[in-house]
């Protein structure tokens, strides 16, 4: 009886270890997102989210076609060092730290909409067991700006 009993704590516990684990791989915003449009709920790019520092980066890797647009697309209306650089692996989203309070946001970081080229400032939030990232872009406080929900990927072809 007491090995039965040993034994079904033992598969317990290994059932409980293996379900927890797939979890907590994504606690993180690393990795690949498709980005969806607010306006249109279609897809725009997918996004590298990278760690350096101590803050977290977004990179574009791959842009989907849409009519005008294409992978060779330049950045006419950014500024500085960002005007007339291709949108494909441009970094668009800098530092974010995360927030000691609330472990699943980032804040205090920038993001860039390569259509108009304005920056804004900008926090994330892991939801949906980290599968998607809701992303909040925003000028002066938070509640003048918008809100993007994007949807993680495993990392492109």
């Amino acid at each position: 009886m007491k090995k039965a009993l040993f034994y079904a704590l033992i598969s317990l516990s290994l059932f409980m270890f293996a379900a927890v684990c797939p979890a907590a791989s994504f606690n993180s915003p690393l990795g690949y997102w498709k980005t969806i449009d607010d306006v249109t709920g279609k897809p725009k790019s997918i996004l590298k989210i990278y760690q350096s520092g101590g803050a977290l980066y977004g990179q574009i890797v791959k842009i989907y076609p849409r009519p005008g647009y294409d992978q060779n697309e330049l950045c006419t209306a950014c500024k500085g060092y960002r005007h007339n650089q291709r949108i494909v692996g441009m970094v668009i989203m800098e530092g974010l730290r995360q927030n000691p309070n609330s472990p699943a946001e980032w804040s205090g970081g920038t993001i860039l909409d390569p259509l108009n080229g304005k920056i804004y400032n900008c926090y994330i939030t892991l939801i949906s067991n980290g599968q998607k990232l809701n992303v909040r872009g925003y000028i002066g406080i938070s509640l003048f700006g918008r809100t993007q929900t994007w949807i993680r990927v495993p990392k492109p072809d």
